[in-house]
């Protein structure tokens, strides 16, 4: 990696992206906590060109591009994961139509999901999220009819057989259990269409209502239905991770 004349200083980089004060990147630097495409960089002034290069602080990539757009939804019941929706029904885009940019909602809930989606312009990004390969956990809450068998997290873990093949939660626990139903959290990095529904189904507890919590490490909180907001660095640094960005 060779300085970019006619790029901006690393520390300049490092400030406007958020992680520090440009006196706090220079001592980052100086610490050889700064890498760009894989070199550590000690030197003072280094210039770059952030629309080009990759740059990680403390093995955390960190995001330099401003027309990058990061998005949390906690989509409501009853809303249709596309963009457009030909018979005029609610849909995502609907939540960021208008903004100009050309946005990716990242996978898909069914209609009476809901919770967690992300949408955002960064295409690697979005690509890698969806593709089984990269194994990303979702975190799923689902109120079903109970009461669970204790052996049914065992029989969720060692794979269920589905329609189009076998299948199977990374993790699984109870969560609450009341009058007929319960509440149970389920962790897996399949994306099949329905898969936690017809999992849970197969086992015999038929979901009432089921709730996207997490994508990785980025997580739905309190955050009220309907509502829209922008990911941190944080967050945004640990899905690059997840996916080896």
């Amino acid at each position: 990696m060779s300085s970019s004349p006619e790029g901006v200083r690393l520390q300049k980089v490092l400030s406007t992206a958020g992680v520090a004060s440009r006196r706090a990147a220079e001592d980052l630097i100086d610490q050889g906590r700064v890498t760009v495409d894989g070199e550590v960089v000690r030197e003072q002034g280094r210039r770059v060109d952030p629309d080009s290069v990759v740059i990680h602080v403390d093995g955390v990539r960190v995001v330099v591009r401003e027309d990058r757009v990061y998005l949390a939804l906690n989509k409501p019941a009853g809303v249709h994961s596309t963009m457009e929706d030909d018979r005029g029904r609610p849909c995502v885009g609907d939540y960021v139509r208008g903004r100009g940019d050309r946005l990716y909602h990242v996978g898909r809930l069914d209609a009476e999901t809901e919770g967690l989606l992300l949408f955002t312009n960064d295409g690697d990004l979005a690509h890698r999220l969806m593709h089984p390969s990269y194994q990303v956990l979702k975190t799923y809450l689902a109120e079903v009819s109970g009461p669970v068998a204790r052996d049914v997290g065992k029989r969720l873990r060692d794979g269920v057989t589905l329609e189009d093949g076998p299948a199977r939660v990374d993790r699984f626990r109870m969560v609450d259990s009341y009058a007929g139903k319960a509440l149970v959290e389920v962790v897996l990095h399949e994306g099949r269409k329905h898969i936690v529904r017809r999992m849970l189904e197969e086992v015999g507890h038929p979901v009432l209502k089921l709730v996207r919590t997490q994508i990785g490490e980025v997580r739905l909180g309190n955050q009220r239905p309907g509502s829209m907001r922008a990911l941190n660095r944080t967050e945004v640094g640990t899905l690059y991770a997840a996916v080896g960005l």
